[in-house]
């Protein structure tokens, strides 16, 4: 089977501008639904579900028999590593890839994000919905919107002051701030329920308690159980982890992938191949990034199962070949070496214009 892989996506971006707009997506979807790829895996799901049930409890079981001990912190590691997997699994939810009826999946996906991990499902929903309608693209992505960290070389010149000192930097900076983002994940939900604009108010007052309580609880109950010092170090790790975890396994997804330009259209292939990066390797990649490796197919296919995406992505592959279509996949390191250098790319456009680089590398002679 021939292939037509690039690492950092730089034949894709010579395409943006001329993809056409009718598109083989059907056919390919034709497919891939005669192979079976959409059906529900629910045994998958059941084994996964469960076994992240027995390591929440023995998070718990070891927070309860560690005591005032410094080893604590391991279990605050394992708990960030634990609620991210909990996280994808709301993701898949909220994706109906685990149950056949969106109302269950709601359901489901919603008690997994807002009791267990303690973010808004319904902000994610909105938010990641935007997402895959129209990934990288200027001024409809959500994902790529300005923020302390920013996308595009626009964006970066609109930066002042610590924020321009950080975007200059941003690619190096980049896994430090993660650490804040398990953080930024719970204040931005909170703060999306309180100043939300949505019909159903009464919904958005329910998701806000349920979290409130999540949240207020579960620190209650740590701060109750180990000394102030040791309690707010268990805390820190679990957040830092968290974020790091969650931001280390969608980052390599689109980061450094050609950007849409704000009024640019492209159909529904081009658009979900083109901005989308598969990381290479096999059954354990798939469970350490819940299924996010597999980007290319998760975007063309929303609603696939977990298990499916390894299957589908040798037909998706090859369709892309037979039509020309670059499809970009590269292994989890070389992908974050790629978002690195890219962020650092575009912070480089919050320089100074009048500080000349050839100055500064002589600085020091």
């Amino acid at each position: 089977m021939t292939t037509a892989t690039v690492v950092d996506g730089s034949a894709a971006a010579a395409r943006l501008s001329g993809a056409p707009h009718t598109s083989s997506y059907s056919a390919l979807s034709r497919t891939v639904r005669e192979a079976g790829l959409l059906r529900r895996a629910y045994g998958y799901y059941l084994w996964t579900g469960g076994l992240l049930v027995l390591a929440l409890g023995a998070a718990a079981s070891g927070f309860v028999l560690l005591g005032d001990s410094w080893l604590q912190l391991l279990v605050a590691g394992a708990l960030g590593l634990i609620l991210t997997q909990f996280a994808f699994l709301a993701h898949e939810a909220a994706h109906r890839q685990v149950f056949a009826t969106g109302p269950v999946n709601d359901r489901v996906g919603r008690v997994v994000a807002n009791v267990v991990v303690g973010i808004s499902y319904s902000w994610w929903m909105s938010k990641h919905t935007r997402h895959h309608a129209n990934p990288n693209h200027v001024g409809k992505d959500p994902d790529v919107a300005n923020d302390t960290i920013v996308f595009t070389e626009e964006g970066a010149r609109e930066h002042r002051g610590l924020l321009a000192l950080i975007t200059r930097y941003q690619g190096w900076l980049f896994f430090p701030l993660l650490t804040l983002e398990g953080l930024n994940l719970h204040l931005t939900s909170v703060r999306s329920l309180l100043h939300g604009t949505d019909a159903d108010r009464g919904a958005r007052v329910r998701e806000l308690v349920t979290i409130g309580l999540r949240l207020v609880l579960a620190r209650a109950v740590v701060f109750w159980w180990l000394p102030f010092g040791m309690a707010s170090a268990f805390l820190g790790v679990q957040l830092a982890v968290f974020g790091v975890y969650m931001g280390a396994s969608f980052a390599p997804n689109h980061k450094g992938m050609p950007m849409v330009p704000e009024g640019s259209r492209l159909d529904f292939l081009s658009k979900q191949v083109l901005t989308s990066r598969n990381i290479r390797g096999g059954a354990w990649t798939s469970a350490l990034m819940g299924g996010l490796n597999h980007q290319v197919e998760h975007h063309l296919f929303p609603s696939m199962p977990r298990p499916h995406l390894a299957r589908a992505r040798l037909l998706v592959r090859e369709h892309c070949a037979a039509n020309g279509l670059p499809y970009t996949e590269t292994g989890l390191v070389r992908s974050y070496a790629i978002v690195v250098g890219y962020l650092n790319r575009v912070g480089l456009a919050a320089r100074d214009p009048f500080d000349c680089p050839l100055r500064q590398s002589m600085r020091g002679y």
